[in-house]
Order: C-alpha cells, then sequence, then structure tokens
C-alpha cells in the first residue's frame, strides 16, 4: 500500500496539455527566481482551455521593492497573463509566493486555511527548479496532513473519509469569503470520490485511524482562530488586490467582453489605473447593452 507521500507524488507527476504546460514553462521567465509551477483548479478535470487557467508560481524570494513588501505580509500576489500557443490565445489567473511561505502555510503555521484547504484536493506540479520538486511534494503532503487532521477534529466521530472531507470542506467554505453556492463540498468531493478515500486511508495508515479525544480537543480549539480570521484575511487580500492585481484591466475587458459581448480597449491609462477606470467601463458597458435593446 502507498503512504501518503507516495500517492502525492503520484498525483503530482499527472501530465498535463502540452498548452498548459508551455504556458507554465513561459511563466518561469517572467517570474524572478522561479522554483516551482503549480497547476490547480477545475480546468486540471475538464481540461476546457477557453476559461481562465489557475497556476501558482512558487518563488525564491518576493518581489523587489514595495510589491515585496506587502507579499511579506500578506502573500499571494494575484497577476493576469496571456499567451499564445500554436495560434491559439490562453488566459490564466497566477498566484505567487516564496516556496518557503508555501512550506509554512501548508504545514498549518499561521492562521491562514487557504493553501492546505487549495492543495489537498488535485493539482499538478509541471515545473520544478533543481531541487524544489522533492520540497514541493513534501509540502503538499503536509497540506493533506493538516487538512485531514482538521477533517478529523470536525468530522462526526468513526466518520468515513466522504463524512470527513464533507465536514472539513463544509467548515473551510464557511471560514472564508466565497461566491460559490451552498454545497460546493459535494461537487468538490462527488468528481472523485475514491480519490479522497485514498488519501484519507493513507493518512490512516500513516497515523492510525482513531483521533482520542484530548487531541481532538484540542485541534478544535486551534480551529476557533482560523475560523474567526478567515473572512477578514479573505478581505485584506481583496483590498491588496485592488492594488496590486498586474492585468486587472485586461483580465477584467476579457471578462466583461465574455459575460456581455461588449468589446473594452485597454488602454495604457486604463492599464495602470483599473479602478479609476472602472466607472466609464461600466457605463460603457450600460450604453452598448441599452442600444442592443
Amino acid at each position: 500500500m502507498s503512504s501518503l507521500r507516495d500517492l502525492v507524488a503520484a498525483e503530482l507527476s499527472t501530465p498535463t496539455p502540452a498548452p498548459i504546460t508551455a504556458f507554465a514553462e513561459s511563466l518561469t521567465t517572467i517570474f524572478p527566481g522561479a522554483q516551482a509551477v503549480l497547476f490547480y483548479g477545475s480546468i486540471l478535470r475538464t481540461g476546457d482551455l477557453s476559461g481562465v487557467l489557475d497556476y501558482y508560481v512558487l518563488t525564491e524570494r518576493p518581489p523587489a521593492g514595495w510589491r515585496g513588501l506587502f507579499t511579506r505580509i500578506l502573500w499571494p500576489d494575484v497577476s493576469y497573463h496571456e499567451f499564445e500557443h500554436e495560434g491559439r490565445v490562453l488566459r490564466a489567473k497566477v498566484a505567487s509566493m516564496t516556496l518557503n511561505q508555501f512550506r509554512r502555510a501548508a504545514s498549518g503555521g499561521g492562521h491562514d486555511t487557504t493553501i492546505w484547504a487549495r492543495f489537498v484536493q488535485p493539482c499538478a506540479l509541471i515545473w520544478a527548479g533543481e531541487g524544489a520538486r522533492e520540497t514541493v511534494i513534501d509540502a503538499v503532503t503536509d497540506a493533506c496532513r493538516t487538512a485531514a487532521r482538521y477533517a478529523r477534529a470536525l468530522g462526526p466521530v468513526d466518520g468515513t473519509p466522504r463524512d470527513l472531507w464533507t465536514a472539513l470542506f463544509r467548515e473551510t467554505y464557511k471560514a472564508e469569503l466565497r461566491v460559490e453556492k451552498a454545497g460546493r463540498e459535494v461537487s468538490i468531493l462527488t468528481f472523485d470520490p475514491q480519490r479522497y478515500d485514498h488519501v484519507m486511508e493513507a493518512v490512516w495508515r500513516d497515523e492510525g485511524r482513531a483521533m482520542d479525544e484530548a487531541e481532538r480537543a484540542r485541534v478544535r480549539r486551534d480551529w476557533r482562530p482560523r475560523k474567526l480570521l478567515g473572512k477578514p484575511l479573505n478581505a485584506a487580500r481583496l483590498m491588496k488586490a485592488s492594488f496590486t492585481f498586474q492585468g486587472a484591466a485586461r483580465y477584467a475587458a476579457w471578462k466583461i467582453e465574455r459575460h456581455t459581448g461588449v468589446p473594452i480597449e485597454v488602454t495604457p491609462w486604463r492599464e495602470r489605473h483599473p479602478i479609476l477606470a472602472a466607472p466609464g467601463v461600466l457605463l460603457k458597458v450600460w450604453k452598448s447593452r441599452r442600444r442592443a435593446t
């Protein structure tokens, strides 16, 4: 039977389509000191390249200047990128943070839930620099252990893996600012329930199935500040992103045209000042849709 780390290593090695791989490799030339590129999200399952791809780029150090100062306090940085592959334009939302920040967050250090709750879900390690692959495998393994620890404490005693993961995702979604409808945790688990069974069973093999009451109580106490701070941390990240989201104007223009059919020209001024440009853009959309009715 495979250990948890073996399962994680095999999953991280899952091949991805050539366009997704090429895009990931291009990101290593954009982010100085790139150590690894992870791919995750719904497109990992569906392969639908018409949407926005999701990557995490792990770097050696934070960005230079004022952006790096913000990143040390509140990670990750978020940016939007486009990449042409064989005549087709691909789009991606890219989160970036240092590999050390990723390792600490995956192990449950600090009060943030986003990294370990995100990377207990399937992902692929598309590119890794020299010596980084094993570190990333260890970190994602830690994310699975951290998630399983809270699942076992927050879920029913003697619950099935499905019961425990359902309880965990329900609690993490409640703790964070989310736009998904209620029941999102069900759709996550129903796509590949056996995969989550195998992760929990590997944790049980490594650590034992039973969690005694003292440990269960301790972990539930640990959860309280994470639950209280989840939404404020998300709100702070949104505020930071409003000033630091690179490519925000291009991302917004694509989203608007995709959903409304109204093309938006991304002028240099709109690129530099997306927040100030927003009222004028929304007015143009409103007028265009009004004329069309």
